[in-house]
């Protein structure tokens, strides 16, 4: 790959912006496209490299900036008899340069790691920056008493709750933005005021039932809308008898890793050896917003419209729902 690509790549990595790579993986001459040229495309259409004739460019374009929205790797192939080409898993576009030759080009979007923000010092907020690093995540940690002894893989360490640099950097993707709220008992309220916002697209408080209805309660009192407080999920994390601080962390991240599955519209598989019963299965219903199956039983979201329960895998999607209902709700009469 050439040089000037890698150095703008490594450049709007490090600035957190979306680009896509797309690289010739095979050609058919007659054809100025070579095996290996590649060309940079970004968020906003631009163009830079070299993919053969000008006339590849706009499917270029147009196909990577569909990568880019779908967050998947696509495989193009630019024929000049495109009803001859019948290869799986390849899309297949005219090519409309006069040298008459082929191109495939593979199309690989890069979006920036998703960002976790942890709220406290405790052990547990320890533990979730730790395994968070673990995974991928970039991970702030916000607390005053907060420091690089507490926290020494994190990548920034914050010691103003409401810092506007956090706010700042929240807004670039709120939508791979996850927060964790582990104060136990330490500014609790005013952790949860900073991280709603942030709108981060999960949001989870590290405590029991009954304290956080008590933090729920002071916060309604204090002002905060319900319909905010309903997109925190607690207790924080799976249901997986989680004891100890790491413990705790990893039901946290696994619930976060859920979540972003459902979000991309993958299905989230049942545990290894667990028994699927009919009645069950038949008895759960679809996120009307993400898709996702959720069981009526044990859903913490749900919402009534129109003499209709509606089921939701979060609170973020409850609050999509009721922003727009028309637009996910069935319609009357259908069942």
């Amino acid at each position: 790959m050439r040089a000037d690509i890698l150095r703008l790549a490594a450049d709007l990595a490090r600035r957190g912006e979306l680009f896509a790579l797309a690289t010739v993986v095979r050609r058919e001459p007659p054809t100025s496209a070579q095996l290996g040229d590649c060309a940079l495309i970004t968020e906003g259409g631009t163009f830079h490299g070299w993919l053969g004739g000008s006339c590849t460019r706009p499917t270029a374009v147009r196909e990577a900036l569909k990568a880019l929205s779908s967050g998947t790797p696509r495989l193009i192939a630019l024929s000049p008899d495109p009803g001859a080409v019948d290869r799986p898993g390849v899309t297949v576009v005219p090519m409309t340069c006069h040298s008459g030759g082929s191109v495939d080009i593979y199309i690989e979007p890069v979006l920036p790691a998703p960002r976790l923000i942890v709220f406290g010092v405790a052990p547990t907020a320890q533990a979730v920056a730790r395994m968070g690093k673990v995974l991928g995540y970039v991970v702030e940690a916000v607390d005053p008493e907060a420091d690089k002894a507490a926290f020494p893989e994190v990548d920034c360490v914050v010691t103003d709750l409401h810092s506007p640099e956090v706010v700042q950097r929240s807004k670039r993707d709120p939508a791979h933005l996850y927060a964790v709220i582990a104060t136990l008992g330490e500014q609790d309220e005013e952790a949860i005021r900073a991280a709603l916002l942030l709108e981060p697209a999960y949001l989870g408080v590290v405590a029991s039932r009954k304290r956080f209805a008590q933090l729920r309660e002071t916060l309604v009192a204090e002002g905060v809308a319900r319909d905010e407080l309903d997109r925190i999920s607690n207790p924080a994390g799976l249901e997986i008898g989680a004891v100890s601080p790491e413990e705790i962390a990893l039901s946290v991240l696994a619930e976060i890793v859920q979540w972003r599955r459902a979000q991309e519209g993958r299905t989230v598989g049942r545990p290894t050896g667990a028994v699927e019963d009919t009645a069950a299965s038949a008895a759960e219903q679809l996120d009307p917003v993400c898709g996702m199956t959720v069981n009526p039983e044990t859903s913490r979201h749900r919402a009534d419209l129109a003499g209709q329960t509606y089921h939701f895998c979060s609170g973020s999607c409850r609050k999509r729902f009721l922003a727009e209902p028309e637009r996910f709700a069935a319609p009357a009469g259908a069942g």
